[in-house]
């Protein structure tokens, strides 16, 4: 009964053809949950050849009528699986048959999914199916299916992981050269997070275990595309996020040096030295000339000066505008560089489940994927705090501080994600309530 109420959850539709006499097989059906002890089997129950004399339409429209609900059909002849079998497949169902006969192959073998029986069943119905039954127990088609159903968001999962994290990075790509500013990251850094940082997370998400709902929601349409239109939705506003916090973490070290206000008015990311500027100047930093240090804003022309700043234990030096140049912008680029690790490191916490809460699906569900962040995170500390690996990659060591704006513009990708999750498990609460409202329906016209 258990395995039949899983099926009905998960929009499987459970038929029984027999040879058993009709009140043998209703009396079973009853018993192992196909129907309900007081349901009226008046539409439900036929004797093969019975069903077999009503015309095409009829036999469909019977079929179809309640399309989530169980069927029995007793006293069958082998011919009438197929018959069956066919008016399914014609009305767009996906069916798997099992069977355990010689006379049951050509079902199996017409059917989307033929299962035959691997203790009972004789090699002609195993030689003509698609896998077979090793325990002949109803119980594991269903434990298949929750699996093959955890695969596919898995798979989907890696996609929605990879896919978002790209978005982002195009999006700041985008966002810098609509806005004018210095380059936030140079390519070596982006071939360093898509071919270093993004693998071992997005191997790990093969590993998720499966959602605890994951058969309490509807099958999925067998045309329906990889990425539907709510998903690509959620890819376009995590990667637009991406691309602002790492733009903006670019622009807020600029926009927070010396004599300043702290950022958000507690973070002080003035402790290194350097000159703050405005928006305005960082939009416009190619009208600095380096030659004559000569800057032209809003029509007024002044000399630029920049400060001197720290990273660690080095002092950089910096003169006029080549402070919006490959040394100035090293410690703005490094921190645009950890915004974006940081936040794929936590999309991949998000892509532990489709719709699931990280309340409900928590990091440590999947070991593989916390040690796969871990080790991104030491290989991202590693170009950052080992001197002989900094200028390869143009980066500079950052600071407590620094890592607070890191984690500021970070986290919320979390949140928003969570809102997007919400979203859907309404969606998702939707259609189950509208199959469900479907079924008592098709109960009272009966």
């Amino acid at each position: 009964k258990a395995a039949m109420k899983a099926c009905r959850q998960a929009g499987v539709r459970v038929i029984v053809i027999t040879g058993d006499n009709k009140l043998t097989a209703e009396a079973i059906c009853r018993d192992i949950g196909v129907f309900d002890d007081s349901e009226d089997l008046g539409q439900k129950s036929f004797i093969g050849h019975e069903f077999s004399k009503l015309s095409k339409d009829a036999q469909r429209d019977i079929l179809l009528k309640d399309r989530l609900g169980g069927m029995v059909f007793s006293r069958a002849e082998p011919k009438f699986k197929q018959d069956i079998v066919k008016l399914l497949k014609e009305a767009g169902d996906v069916v798997a048959m099992t069977g355990d006969g010689v006379n049951d192959a050509p079902a199996l073998k017409m059917a989307d999914i033929g299962i035959a029986m691997g203790i009972t069943g004789t090699e002609v119905a195993k030689e003509a199916s698609d896998f077979v039954l090793a325990d002949d127990n109803f119980s594991t088609i269903v434990g298949a299916v929750e699996e093959g159903r955890s695969i596919y968001d898995n798979m989907r999962a890696f996609i929605r992981y990879m896919i978002s994290s790209n978005v982002g990075e195009v999006m700041s790509i985008f966002f810098v050269a609509a806005l004018g500013l210095p380059e936030g990251m140079v390519p070596v850094q982006l071939l360093w997070v898509n071919l270093v940082t993004d693998g071992p997370p997005a191997t790990a998400l093969g590993f998720n275990k499966a959602d605890p709902d994951i058969m309490q929601k509807p099958p999925r349409d067998r045309n329906e595309s990889l990425i539907s239109k709510w998903v690509l939705f959620r890819y376009i506003v995590v990667g637009l996020y991406v691309g602002f916090a790492t733009v903006g973490a670019f622009a807020s070290w600029y926009m927070h040096g010396v004599g300043s206000d702290k950022f958000l008015g507690f973070l002080d990311l003035s402790k290194d030295g350097h000159t703050s500027v405005t928006f305005q100047q960082l939009m416009n930093w190619e009208k600095c000339d380096p030659a004559t240090n000569q800057f032209v804003v809003d029509g007024e022309t002044y000399k630029f000066q920049a400060n001197s700043w720290t990273a660690g234990d080095l002092t950089y030096e910096v003169n006029g505008c080549d402070y919006f140049g490959e040394l100035g912008k090293r410690k703005a680029s490094t921190l645009s560089l950890s915004v974006l690790v940081t936040i794929e490191m936590f999309n991949a916490l998000n892509a532990l489940s489709e719709d699931g809460s990280l309340l409900v699906v928590p990091p440590w569900d999947n070991v593989y994927l916390l040690l796969a962040m871990a080790l991104s995170f030491a290989l991202h500390f590693m170009i950052l705090y080992v001197p002989a690996l900094c200028p390869m990659f143009d980066v500079v060591p950052l600071s407590k501080e620094e890592w607070c704006l890191v984690i500021i513009y970070s986290l919320p990708v979390i949140f928003i994600d969570e809102v997007l999750k919400f979203v859907g498990r309404q969606l998702t609460s939707r259609d189950l309530r509208r199959r469900e409202q479907a079924r008592i329906d098709a109960k009272k016209e009966q």
